[in-house]
């Protein structure tokens, strides 16, 4: 395949001229996060900074960082109205955004707790049409997954990587840190529909409900169980990069509700963590589901809102929702 950059890309994809440029702007975000990650832990700076967060979880400092890379590039690419954040409260509405009509909705630094051992992290964004530049409230910004018009994640890992998607094919570049330049490496991703790994957080077991405790069972009872074949288990501690190999080779990621999350609704944020990667996945020929629902339905009902997901190959994911 020809080399050919993001720049290109975005030219010969003829997007809509803010998306291109929301694309270009994370993608400079994910080149100066990746730059500071790798000078902290050169520094050996990968602690916890002394502050919480609107989840109540203690910043990492590097989340701290990434999270104002993305705000004050995002405040200047003059394509933004809005921007949410995991680290943020509340809405930021931008200055003097014009006549921009789309909100930027992330999560800058996914499993930082990986920071220390020197682990994949990542950064997850969600664009959305807010239909108006001026008098922007929350609620334009809770919409259902299916309305977004573009999702996308960096994962900081040997290599940095881009993936992109408009909901119509995914493409994924790779960063030449000679050129400072994202370079296409896949174009029109297709997730396999089988796979034989699944992903989940097995510490959390005997909290798990009846349908998931069911389903991981029988996973591991192999070849001579109800799917006649022997599963591998995969956890990175990071969604980025958990989805990133189902990307890659398939399988089935699974964060759903249990007893100790169901008074949130959940662990993982619907509008800027589940709802951008099933967006990719399913644009990838994959599916997602909290077991009994489409994720991307779902109405948000807050900024921060937790759920549970089930995502990965089609045929997984159906045998995972068969339990439900």
């Amino acid at each position: 395949m020809a080399r050919k950059t993001l720049e290109t890309w975005i030219v010969e994809s003829r997007f809509d001229g803010a998306i291109g440029a929301i694309f270009e702007m994370v993608a400079d975000c994910a080149i100066e996060i990746s730059v500071a990650l790798r000078v902290a832990s050169s520094a050996g700076d990968t602690g916890a900074a002394q502050a919480i967060n609107v989840q109540g979880e203690v910043q990492k400092k590097l989340d701290v960082v990434a999270n104002d890379i993305f705000l004050r590039r995002g405040e200047a690419s003059g394509v933004l109205a809005a921007m949410v954040s995991e680290e943020l409260d509340d809405i930021e509405l931008v200055a003097g955004a014009g006549n921009a009509h789309h909100a930027l909705v992330f999560d800058p630094l996914d499993g930082s707790s990986n920071l220390e051992i020197n682990g994949a992290v990542g950064s997850i964004f969600s664009v959305l049409d807010l239909g108006k530049s001026s008098g922007i409230t929350t609620a334009d910004v809770l919409q259902p997954g299916k309305k977004q018009i573009a999702a996308g994640y960096a994962l900081y890992g040997p290599a940095t990587v881009l993936v992109l998607t408009t909901g119509q094919a995914v493409t994924v570049f790779s960063l030449d840190e000679a050129s400072a330049e994202f370079v296409m490496v896949r174009d029109k991703v297709e997730i396999p529909q089988e796979a034989a790994e699944f992903a989940i957080n097995a510490s959390r077991q005997t909290r798990w409900y009846a349908p998931t405790r069911g389903f991981i069972d029988a996973c591991l009872a192999g070849k001579s169980g109800p799917f006649g074949k022997s599963y591998n288990m995969r956890w990175c501690a990071a969604m980025v990069a958990d989805l990133h190999r189902i990307l890659c080779r398939g399988g089935v990621f699974l964060y759903p509700e249990d007893e100790d999350t169901k008074e949130k609704g959940g662990r993982l944020r619907l509008l800027y963590e589940v709802n951008p990667m099933s967006m990719i996945v399913e644009a990838a020929g994959g599916a997602s589901s909290t077991g009994t629902e489409r994720l991307l339905e779902i109405e948000p009902s807050s900024l921060h809102q937790r759920i549970g997901i089930i995502i990965g190959s089609r045929s997984e994911v159906e045998r995972a929702k068969s339990f439900y």
